[in-house]
């Protein structure tokens, strides 16, 4: 690197705040990296290139992409107006066009560390992550203290759920750059991220200290206040950068988020009117002034602006959700609001039918039915079930639609075939009904915590655990309580869990950015408050709520013993209330424990119970669909085994502490936003 190269690095290292002063380092940049001839071509490409700097200064991203797209239009080979462009499209979100820019910038300047730095962000971003690597490595062979590849490599780390090495390897770039403000900044983020919120005041409070009159600073104080639960500091800060820089909408984003937060709805709601009148299709505005009207009570205006947000933009799932709940919740069962958002699910059920995702149709028929319940669009869920193998069901809800009387021929001789075939079937050998006999026996409290708000969504948490709730009522284990699911603190939700009999409660922590969600489950136990098991999902792309919720779920009920009942007993025989549905195969064998005496680990996940207190075994010789008949033998020289005690087993492995990566989305939006 030449003398004038390392000027301006380091130049561009001290990251001055102010708006116009990035432009000035940007353009001193791009001089110093391209050669004259790259600039050479009509002369309105270099007015358009000077047009997309001023916007880029004033952080108009769409403005400046116009600009620099006209500029290289007129000449291709403008090696500053392209590698501006892949900038603007970095800083838009649009990775895969970012990574086409700077490739072909790059091309136009083969040794340019920082194009090369930009790549590699571009790549983290899209998750390319072992391609970063590789060109990370390569600038650090270079110039072993290339100061943004020491930053790609942080955020490398965090991108692959290393937060703690990310706080290693930033603190050995601060060594070298002790009063970095990006520096300070990323280290208070990650360390917060980690929940060490006293180290990252620390850093934030040094960043204030040097930085005054920088409004960045002041907005990332803002959230890490937020983040601390110090709402009113949090509130003052982000007037500050407001104060700074009043165009600053991450900013007044986040202000109106925190005044939702706080309980301050009319003035949340205000702020979002703001961002609408400024721009129309700003979802995450018309959002937020829905959840305020929602806590306002204004429950009809707030289902008008919700449904607004979710006709922009269909698949953000939690508007959806968020205007489901508070349809179901406020609309009676024959308003025709239920049935017009309830058709949004079942036409995606019929698309997944037709490409034979099973799975997915039944979630999105499932959805559907909760909002309206009287759809006849049950018939096609019925006939799921059937396809699935599932007569009982199948023919339990054709019986139902024929209750509704929105029956016609075709149902009820299917109805009558069913019935006949069903002749043999278990539960009527026994003459029980399933459905009265069907028990869960694992009580769940589902709850998030106030103090916990995501980046993008405000009460995401409350929105994810009311998917979550909803996921479980299908789930024939576990019963989830209707308890409040927003709780002020952890002492409130264990006293809430605890009161209401609950055998365990998970609180749900969510992280987010445009593209990817992760979800966090910490699961406790009702009666003592402590630890059981941690369970994660981190999706991406469309349906990401969907997913991670599910995964979730099938986390937890994989994690859960197995529980059934003894419900009936002829001789050596007996009937329990779990079946194919609940994972009963033949040949498998189950204690018996007697009736009252397993009791919930005091920590972690399990039953304990006295080995008196078994009082037999029971080999599964037929499972039916709902129940399952077996062999029993006794323990011991006396028959103790009696109506209501537990058949149970127990899984000999602990449950993962993670399942999935734990990479913390929100955070990675952040780390970007410091470039």
């Amino acid at each position: 690197m030449s003398r004038r190269d390392e000027a301006v690095h380091s130049a561009v290292c001290l990251k001055h705040p102010g708006p116009v002063l990035p432009a000035l380092l940007l353009a001193l940049f791009l001089l110093s990296v391209f050669p004259a001839a790259a600039q050479s071509g009509p002369p309105q490409a270099g007015s358009f290139y000077n047009q997309g700097r001023a916007a880029m200064a004033r952080e108009d991203w769409y403005a400046a992409a116009e600009a620099l797209l006209e500029c290289v239009r007129l000449n291709p080979a403008h090696a500053e107006g392209t590698a501006a462009l892949a900038e603007c499209y970095y800083e838009l979100g649009e990775f895969d066009q970012a990574l086409s820019w700077v490739r072909k910038a790059r091309t136009l300047a083969r040794v340019s560390m920082p194009l090369a730095n930009l790549e590699a962000s571009i790549l983290i971003s899209l998750g390319a992550l072992d391609q970063a690597q590789t060109i990370i490595g390569e600038i650090l062979a270079r110039e072993p203290y290339n100061i943004e590849a020491l930053f790609a490599g942080a955020e490398l780390d965090v991108a692959r759920g290393r937060a703690g090495d990310a706080v290693i390897r930033y603190r050995e770039v601060a060594r070298r750059f002790p009063d970095d403000r990006r520096l300070l900044l990323s280290l208070a983020l990650v360390l917060g991220s980690l929940g060490d919120l006293e180290n990252a005041r620390t850093y934030i409070d040094r960043a204030l200290l040097q930085h005054r009159e920088d409004y960045r600073v002041y907005y990332y104080a803002a959230y890490l206040d937020a983040q601390a639960g110090r709402l009113p500091q949090a509130i003052a800060r982000c007037e500050q950068a407001l104060g700074f820089r009043p165009a600053y909408k991450p900013a007044r984003a986040l202000l109106a988020s925190l005044r939702y937060r706080a309980g301050q709805y009319d003035e949340a709601s205000q702020l979002a009117d703001q961002a609408i009148q400024e721009d129309r299709n700003d979802v995450s505005a018309w959002y937020l002034k829905g959840m305020a009207l929602k806590a306002l009570g204004r429950n009809a205006e707030a289902v008008s602006v919700l449904s607004q947000a979710s006709g922009m933009d269909p698949n953000d799932e939690f508007v959806r959700a968020a205007l489901e709940d508070l349809i179901a919740a406020s609309t009676g069962l024959e308003d025709p609001l239920r049935a017009r958002w309830a058709a949004w699910h079942f036409g995606r059920a019929r698309d997944y039918r037709t490409r034979n995702l099973t799975d997915q149709a039944l979630f999105e028929y499932r959805r559907g039915l909760r909002i309206n319940p009287y759809a006849r669009d049950r018939r096609e869920y019925a006939e799921l079930l059937r396809l699935q193998g599932y007569p009982a069901r199948y023919l339990e809800e054709l019986r139902f639609l024929k209750s509704l009387n929105l029956t016609d021929p075709a149902i009820d001789d299917a109805i009558e075939a069913y019935d006949a075939l069903l002749t043999d079937a278990l539960y009527r050998r026994w003459n029980i009904d399933p459905v009265e006999t069907a028990k869960r026996h694992w009580k769940l409290a589902v709850f998030s915590i106030a103090s916990q708000s995501a980046f993008y969504h405000a009460d995401a948490g409350t929105v994810g655990s009311a998917y979550i709730r909803d996921l479980l009522i299908h789930d024939r284990n576990m019963a989830s309580l209707d308890l409040e699911l927003k709780q002020p603190s952890f002492s409130a939700a264990f006293r809430a869990a605890r009161e209401a009999g609950a055998d365990y409660f998970l609180i749900l922590t969510v992280s987010e950015n445009q593209r990817d969600l992760s979800l966090k489950g910490e699961l406790f136990v009702g009666r003592t408050g402590s630890p059981a098991a941690t369970f994660a999902a981190y999706r991406t792309g469309d349906d990401r709520l969907r997913n991670a919720s599910r995964g979730l779920v099938e986390q937890l009920g994989a994690a859960l013993p197995f529980r059934a009942e003894l419900i009936q007993r002829r001789s050596s025989q007996g009937l329990i209330d779990k079946g194919r549905v609940d994972g009963v195969r033949a040949d498998t064998e189950y204690e018996l424990v007697k009736k009252g005496q397993a009791e919930i680990r005091n920590e972690g996940i399990g039953l304990v119970y006295s080995p008196s207190d078994v009082v037999g075994k029971l080999k599964i010789d037929r499972a039916d669909e709902e129940v399952a008949t077996g062999i029993l033998t006794r323990q011991g020289f006396f028959d103790r085994i009696g109506i209501g005690d537990e058949i149970i087993l127990q899984s000999e492995k602990p449950p993962p502490a993670q399942s999935d990566a734990a990479a913390d989305p929100e955070l990675r939006s952040l780390l970007r936003t410091l470039r």
